[in-house]
């Protein structure tokens, strides 16, 4: 969310980044909330003039009670009780003011770095670099869902009848190296010096809006009925919530933490749940990393994060690629963000696995986590990264250790975490 401030001064810069993001239905949102927020300013500077007189009024009236003089006393308690409607009109219109100014402010995107490239939406992200060399091996891979099926490591048919499509049965061998993959993520992340945490896998509405925008929180969120609670997309959701109206000891940061949790997502708008694959799912379990630091340090540490992945990845012998998001692509609270792709030899492309995301001190702001240091209190920065996702994680592993006669090679880095085993079959 955006300084109210910044958008009064700096009306024309917020609306070309309206138009840098391809949301010019949002412009006329600018003029509205700058003239609200002068209404709800005059109403506030009237209201502290009319307590004010309020309060000396009420001393004369006891000074004209204690001298005898009732009948100015009375006029004088006439005119508090106008005052007083008054005041309580102008407190209600100060309120719907507000939550009017509230609802434009949440909605307005915050501004993008100048480093990041205008473009209209996914196909007009950049390539950055590329890690490890892509290769397709003379034999066929077959589809992902194929691979797990024949060391009987996945079973749709009956998790589509316990819960529908978008869910998964895994079993043995692909169990076993889910379960790995997320173990060697988690230990790979405090080698490089973050905190192991596990949330909460549910969080309170207030937590939602102030760690996504409002489209993202429709498309994503599944609700609990009856009950202010939602379950997880990811677990930045509730690792940044930890932090809610929190002041920091400038001295305390930054806060690096690296969370395990399951997550869960509706996919609303999303070109169908697969019937056969674990690509697209409603549920899947995920190690991520999140940073809560000074603003001067969110650069430097939105490099580290996404580096992270890469290596990572790199050390499970699965070739990746880097992208910059373009303008278009980016959700309302990012400043920047980068994806991780992943080669797939059965496909001859990439395919995202991670996406790396600084949010400036939009959530921050709406969560109210402030620093405080020798300059006062200001916002924190927040940022968030996944390490690992899998299943779609173990799609590209699958098919960049595949062997011709069906068997899968297990990276040096994975074995200690597979009871040793050099391959499976």
């Amino acid at each position: 969310m955006l300084d109210l401030k910044f958008v009064r001064e700096n009306p024309e810069v917020v609306k070309q980044n309206i138009k840098n993001k391809f949301q010019d239905h949002k412009l006329p949102l600018v003029d509205e909330v700058i003239a609200l927020d002068a209404s709800s300013r005059n109403a506030k500077g009237e209201a502290d003039n009319l307590r004010a007189d309020r309060n000396a009024i009420s001393k004369k009236i006891g000074g004209l009670m204690a001298q005898g003089k009732r009948e100015e006393a009375e006029e004088m308690k006439q005119l508090v009780t106008k005052e007083s409607e008054r005041l309580a009109e102008l407190e209600e219109r100060e309120n719907e003011l507000q939550e009017r100014i509230k609802t434009i402010m949440m909605t307005l995107p915050n501004i993008i770095d100048e480093s990041v490239p205008i473009g209209k939406d996914d196909s007009e992200n950049v390539e950055i670099k590329r890690y490890g060399e892509p290769v397709v091996p003379d034999f066929e891979i077959p589809y992902h869902a194929e691979i797990m099926e024949k060391f009987n490591g996945l079973d749709l048919d009956s998790a589509r009848k316990v819960a529908g499509n978008g869910f998964y049965y895994l079993m043995g061998d692909i169990a076993r190296l889910h379960s790995a993959v997320i173990s060697y993520a988690r230990d790979f992340m405090i080698d490089r010096g973050f905190t192991y945490c596990i949330p909460p896998f549910m969080i309170r509405s207030d937590v939602v809006t102030g760690v996504m925008s409002f489209a993202e929180m429709d498309a994503m969120m599944y609700k609990i009925e009856g009950e202010d609670l939602y379950l997880i997309g990811t677990s930045e959701h509730s690792m940044i919530g930890k932090f809610i109206d929190t002041i920091l000891p400038e001295e305390t940061l930054p806060q690096t933490l690296t969370s395990y949790s399951p997550c869960f997502r509706k996919e609303k708008g999303a070109h169908g749940i697969e019937e056969r694959g674990v690509y697209r799912i409603h549920q899947f379990e995920k190690q991520e990393m999140i940073v809560v630091c000074n603003p001067e340090d969110s650069m430097m540490w939105f490099e580290k994060l996404w580096q992270n992945t890469v290596d990572l990845f790199r050390t499970l012998d699965i070739p990746v690629r880097t992208l910059e998001c373009c303008s278009g692509d980016l959700a309302d609270l990012k400043v920047k963000s980068i994806d991780v792709e992943a080669w797939s030899p059965r496909q001859k492309k990439y395919f995202e696995v991670g996406s790396c995301s600084n949010l400036g001190d939009a959530q921050a702001r709406r969560l109210k986590i402030r620093v405080v240091g020798e300059n006062g209190k200001y916002f924190a920065h927040t940022l968030n990264n996944t390490v690992v996702a899998p299943p779609r994680m173990l799609i590209a592993f699958l098919e960049n250790n595949l062997n011709e006669d069906g068997s899968i090679n297990i990276p040096k880095a994975l074995q200690p975490y597979m009871g040793g085993k050099t391959v499976i079959k």
